[in-house]
């Protein structure tokens, strides 16, 4: 429940510390004296969305702080996976501070967070229904989950949106790849025919072509260099005409040799001659060696031209290198096998499909069933409480509008009421006052109320539109409530506060040129003032305050 809410600085009230009651709590006032702003406090330490704008004129920052004791076991549980520790005492304190300049600090027993984890939480411990949630209930698009809420279809609706999820995808990917075919056959056909040029040479390895532009070189040049060659022999070995180098020289260490024994340094010099006659004969049978190598065959030379010339234009088009030429043909091999397993992969995504749509179906008829189911009870507990309501002669129903698949099931919901005898039921958009509304929505926080363990109700000027006989009924209603969970509730309305255990009355003060609002507690004789004060205005005459001491003591008799 919620023990103390502690308010500073937030708008018109300065401080306030309110202390509630684990039952019916109440909230009066004269209108603009600060009722939705307490409710704006209590919003804030639920993580909703704050500006500047609350921080009272002239403060640094506003905080409001909340203490709540009992917690539930759902509640505990998720705190503890969020690492939030309680005391001994297990309490727990939610703060918001917000800054003048806009900044705000969210904490959890002192700790900060974000505020979407107060917010997270909130959703576990307070459950606030205001005016704004009358304008929703007219909405038709919330009426489904209101049906799978009130039937507990939520992890059904879980499991069928996860399949029709996969339905979804699955379709669309089919989709995308059927839509692709014919591009897809184009670029096979394109890569077939590059895979088949390349192939087609049989590429021997990345560095083919410098081996062949080398050879070619060789056998284009061997004419003029087997001439250089063989002239380079002649003047070695001489020829007809001419005896040669090595003969030539042989002859000028046979000399030098003869006279060596008169002349002893003409030694070294033969000895030096006779190794260069023996190098240049090396170097001659070398020449010849070459010369051999260069009797080119023509059919060689021929296929070595007709090779070079096919590496070269095929660098020119995938290259510019012979490895560029081969990563491609293995680029393209690749993707030619990729493109080849999509359509083994579109007749296995179209099974699946077939499969997926033949289980959402039936999952959504399954679901279908039950909603049916649900909305019969759901309609048979919200008349019983509408009736209680003080609409005697209402009935409600459910119209579901069977259609295609969708991630909400086969079908959309409204709910239909008739409020007058003889009326066919209605879309409530149609024909629902603002106290109807305001009578409907508590009837279905009533038949709501089993099916969720939220501990805090607040209802914000849940009388509107209503007065005499329907008040008196929504202040029983909103006492029975509060025997299983703490309902605090704005009102207007004398009916409804004289049912309340804790009563509080909001007031504003003028100190000193400024605004300021108070909220205190009130015993049964202040009750019995505010309540005269709600029934008549500012004349309060015995009469009023005796009718509303009878008023105070008849709702604790019923």
């Amino acid at each position: 429940m919620l023990k103390e809410l502690y308010i500073e600085n937030l708008v018109v009230i300065e401080r306030a510390t309110i202390q509630f009651s684990g039952g019916f709590n109440v909230f009066t006032g004269e209108t603009g004296a600060g009722k939705s702003i307490l409710i704006n406090g209590i919003n804030a330490i639920l993580g909703q969305r704050v500006s500047k704008d609350i921080v009272r004129n002239g403060a640094k920052k506003a905080i409001v702080n909340a203490l709540f004791d009992s917690l539930t076991d759902e509640a505990k549980e998720r705190l503890t996976e969020m690492g939030i520790e309680l005391d001994d005492d297990e309490s727990l304190v939610l703060e918001r501070e917000v800054s003048a300049d806009g900044k705000s600090v969210a904490r959890i027993n002192g700790r900060a967070v974000p505020a979407s984890l107060l917010r997270e939480i909130g959703l576990k411990l307070v459950d606030i229904h205001g005016q704004h949630d009358n304008i929703l209930l007219l909405d038709s698009n919330k009426h489904l989950e209101i049906i799978d809420s009130f039937g507990g279809l939520e992890n059904d609706l879980v499991e069928y949106k996860a399949l029709f999820k996969e339905l979804q995808d699955i379709s669309r990917d089919i989709k995308r790849l059927s839509q692709q075919s014919s591009q897809r056959e184009i670029r096979m056909s394109f890569l077939n025919d590059v895979i088949e040029e390349i192939s087609s040479l049989k590429i021997e390895s990345k560095t083919e072509d410098e081996d062949i532009e080398r050879e070619f070189d060789l056998a284009n040049n061997s004419v003029s260099l087997l001439t250089t060659l063989r002239a380079a022999d002649t003047l070695l070995s001489g020829s007809d005409t001419s005896d040669g180098a090595l003969y030539e020289l042989t002859a000028v260490k046979d000399m030098l040799n003869s006279n060596s024994d008169v002349f002893s340094d003409l030694e070294p010099l033969s000895s030096r001659l006779d190794s260069a006659v023996i190098e240049l004969s090396d170097i001659r049978d070398e020449l010849l060696r070459l010369s051999g190598r260069l009797d080119i065959d023509p059919n060689r030379f021929e296929f070595i031209s007709q090779r070079r010339d096919d590496l070269i234009k095929i660098k020119k088009k995938y290259g510019p290198e012979l490895k560029d030429v081969l990563d491609k043909l293995e680029e393209y091999s690749n993707e030619l096998i990729s493109l080849s397993g999509v359509f083994d992969r579109i007749d296995k995504v179209t099974k699946r499909r077939d499969e997926l749509l033949k289980e959402v179906s039936k999952k959504a008829k399954d679901l279908s069933a039950k909603r049916e189911q649900a909305a019969k009870r759901f309609t048979e507990s919200v008349v019983s409480e509408l009736r209680f309501l003080n609409m005697e002669r209402v009935e409600m129903s459910v119209s579901f509008e069977k259609g295609k698949l969708t991630s909400n099931g086969l079908e959309k919901a409204e709910l239909l009421i008739s409020a007058n005898p003889g009326e066919k039921p209605k879309p409530l958009s149609k024909i629902a006052s603002g106290g109807e509304l305001s009578r409907i929505m508590l009837a279905l926080k009533c038949v709501t109320a089993n099916k969720d363990n939220t501990p805090v109700m607040i209802f914000d000027e849940i009388d509107t539109g209503v007065s005499g006989k329907a008040a008196q009924r929504i202040g029983k209603k909103l006492s029975e409530l509060s025997k299983n969970r703490q309902v605090l509730c704005v009102t207007h309305l004398s009916q409804i506060a004289a049912f309340s255990d804790t009563h509080f009355l909001i007031e504003k003060h003028i100190v000193n040129d400024r605004t300021s609002t108070s909220v205190t507690p009130l015993d049964f004789e202040a009750r019995k003032a505010e309540i005269a004060r709600i029934m008549s205005g500012e004349k309060i005459t015995d009469a009023t305050l005796k009718s509303a001491e009878d008023l105070l003591l008849g709702s604790k008799q019923e």
